[in-house]
């Protein structure tokens, strides 16, 4: 039901998608989706959730497999690369449902923190010694750089698209290495 919705919300506005939208693509009735929900923005948040909890154990997973002092730039292009296999959950998370609801956006500002919080592990252990501020000035400056590549690569925007996808990750990869060590150029 969920993988069913997301698919609905990625390609579509979730101001248009109906319940009964998402039970016939998940070949279900309404009831049905009714029964484990009350209502589709309830169906939009659980599926936002499943995806939030599989990104962070994804930047997890990259960040306990990263080098001590090894750049993050290849830490972060794998992330990105991600992001697009899961291209319908990340546009679902990055574009559609921003400003959807309440319980959206909370759940998109909770997020963000966990993901900073990862981020500056990340940063930790790709750059020492680095202050407490300048670690949480830097993963901001990351976490930036990764959700607009996250946004232009599930829109397919102009830049992705000028870029190309092999040159879209090269220039995250080396933008997230000037952001985490301006001093390495």
């Amino acid at each position: 039901m969920i993988e069913a919705a997301t698919e609905l919300f990625a390609t579509q506005p979730p101001d248009e998608v109906t319940v009964a939208d998402i039970a016939a693509r998940a070949e279900m009735t309404s009831a049905a989706v009714y029964y484990h929900f009350s209502s589709k923005d309830q169906v939009l948040v659980e599926g936002m959730r499943v995806f939030a909890a599989a990104l962070r154990e994804q930047l997890e997973t990259l960040t306990e497999a990263h080098e001590p002092g090894a750049d993050i730039g290849p830490t972060v292009t794998a992330l990105v690369v991600w992001l697009g296999e899961h291209r319908s959950a990340a546009t679902v998370f990055f574009v559609s449902s921003a400003g959807m609801s309440q319980e959206a956006e909370a759940l998109r500002h909770e997020i963000r923190t966990q993901l900073l919080e990862e981020l500056v592990r990340l940063i930790r252990k790709g750059r020492e010694p680095v202050g407490d501020a300048e670690a949480a000035v830097i993963g901001l400056g990351v976490l930036a750089l990764l959700e607009t590549a996250a946004v232009s690569q599930v829109r397919g925007d102009d830049v992705y698209r000028s870029l190309g996808h092999r040159s879209f990750l090269g220039e995250v990869g080396r933008l997230a290495e000037r952001i985490a060590d301006p001093a390495a150029e």
